[in-house]
């Protein structure tokens, strides 16, 4: 049986548990109505919670000579830039495919105006003493950076390349080059087109030390050279010794093309007879060339912008320039077995000659 407590002890407990709840400061930082209004202290409110700033990746690191890339600006050159890269986007033939198709020669794969996709970064050393300026040979990523494209689009198409070439072999391959699907678009070409000029424009300054003293067309045909050229042009030994030997038979800067009125294109003065003899002995030595006679008609073109004269009269230096240049001779096999053997020393009556005695010989 439970015993009931007394009325008096209630009392007392419940007085007790009163003035103890008066003595505690709310847990809440409300009011406390036990207090007067002078001595109740509010509590600070809690300030709300401030979103931190959202971490932004670190962009990625830029290569010195894709840095170099960036920096060029239009007015380093006497020429259009535009003007060039229009001659270098040939849409007549295979010069510009929106899909990786591969090198006639050495089955690289090339896009957009032959740009190659898996070229790694190139040591190229400045072997010229006098000449400021360095080679840039960065990787054909670096490039495909500097024109802004997404690096693992670059990986995607190596990788349908591979698989093309390996199914196909590259012979086929070729064959199917107007069949390819586009892989990027016509502005991506024309961002690695621009890029690739830009590069050759640099090494063109690395390979002649007196590019900037060159007129507007001499400029462009130098930058064209390198452009088809690239790191080959270091063996154009003859070439090279020639344009950088001799500053003298050059016009001085204030009588060159200005580069501020690229538009008009006109010099100063007629090229005096110093001047011809040197560019005709540039000129020369590149009509002599090997990849002057197997790609005839591109070297016509950039041969002739060498001359002086050439903004006077385009067509006339270059009907100069193909009336001197001989195309490559090709000699067919005379039959799959036996190929046709040529002796040098030997001219034709002797051949007659050779003829009549195996023919007198068959007699007998």
């Amino acid at each position: 049986m439970r015993a009931t407590p007394k009325p008096g002890i209630v009392a007392i407990v419940l007085v007790a548990a009163a003035i103890s709840a008066a003595g505690q400061s709310p847990a809440n930082g409300s009011a406390d109505p036990q207090l007067p209004p002078q001595q109740q202290v509010q509590a600070p409110a809690a300030e709300p919670a401030v979103p931190g700033p959202e971490a932004t990746p670190e962009p990625s690191p830029v290569a010195p000579a894709v840095q170099q890339l960036l920096d060029f600006k239009d007015s380093d050159v006497k020429f259009d830039l535009q003007d060039l890269m229009e001659i270098l986007r040939d849409r007549r033939h295979e010069g510009w495919v929106l899909a990786a198709y591969p090198d006639p020669k050495t089955s690289r794969p090339l896009i957009g105006a032959g740009f190659t996709l898996d070229l790694p970064e190139r040591e190229h050393l400045q072997h010229d003493p006098l000449n400021p300026h360095t080679f840039i040979e960065p990787s054909s990523a670096e490039l495909w950076q500097a024109a802004g494209l997404d690096p693992d689009r670059l990986q995607s198409i190596l990788d349908q390349y591979n698989q093309n070439l390996s199914a196909w072999k590259a012979k086929k391959f070729r064959k199917k080059i107007g069949t390819l699907t586009p892989e990027i678009t016509d502005e991506d070409a024309t961002k690695l087109l621009r890029v690739a000029v830009i590069q050759s424009i640099d090494n063109a300054k690395a390979y002649c030390r007196n590019f900037d003293m060159y007129s507007a067309s001499q400029q462009m045909a130098l930058s064209q050279l390198v452009y088809q050229m690239g790191f080959n042009l270091q063996e154009f030994g003859q070439f090279l010794n020639l344009i950088n030997s001799d500053a003298s038979a050059l016009p001085q800067p204030d009588a060159a093309f200005s580069a501020a009125n690229v538009s008009s294109a006109a010099s100063v003065s007629d090229p005096s007879s110093s001047e011809m003899e040197y560019w005709k002995a540039v000129q020369k030595s590149l009509m002599q060339s090997q990849w002057a006679r197997l790609y005839r008609v591109r070297a016509v073109a950039v041969i002739a912008m060498l001359d002086p004269r050439y903004s006077d009269a385009p067509p006339a230096a270059e009907r100069s320039v193909s009336a001197t240049l001989r195309p490559a001779i090709f000699r067919r096999r005379r039959d799959r077995g036996t190929p046709a053997i040529r002796i040098a020393t030997h001219g034709g009556r002797s051949s007659k000659a050779a003829r009549k005695r195996k023919s007198r010989d068959r007699s007998n």
